[in-house]
């Protein structure tokens, strides 16, 4: 299934990498560079799915996430924190944000896309990726 996917990220080779392997498995990569960009660009397009780092500039990943959760019109759309906050208490943290789903940095190239596709709902009538 092709997804249309806000990636809400800071650090350019992590993006790239990101955008890489999700490009490559047929998705839509749309950036965002930091926190208030991510917000304007959820506002503008409809997406599958969110991808957002934490420690973001300007707003952090945590206020992101509750400012997406009180947009109705971001109700269904999933959220997973891909963030290098693995310290106890961090998960719990981010899913009481809002976030659906939580995956440590560094990202596992060989895994990711089928992480990030969990995340995913299929298309009416259709099955699971």
């Amino acid at each position: 299934m092709k997804a249309k996917i806000l990636l809400i990220e800071d650090n350019e080779q992590n993006r790239y990498l990101a955008t890489f392997l999700l490009e490559q498995a047929g998705h839509a990569v749309t950036h965002a560079p930091d926190g208030p960009s991510g917000l304007a660009s959820a506002g503008r397009e409809k997406h599958d799915l969110i991808l957002l780092d934490i420690q973001l500039p300007g707003m952090d990943g945590h206020a992101v996430a509750r400012a997406l959760r009180a947009d109705p019109a971001q109700a269904g759309v999933p959220i997973v924190a891909v963030t290098s906050y693995a310290m106890a208490g961090d998960r719990d943290k981010i899913l009481a944000a809002g976030c659906n789903g939580y995956m440590e940095k560094p990202i596992n190239p060989e895994t990711f896309v089928a992480d990030i596709s969990r995340h995913l709902r299929p298309p009416a009538g259709g099955s699971a990726p």
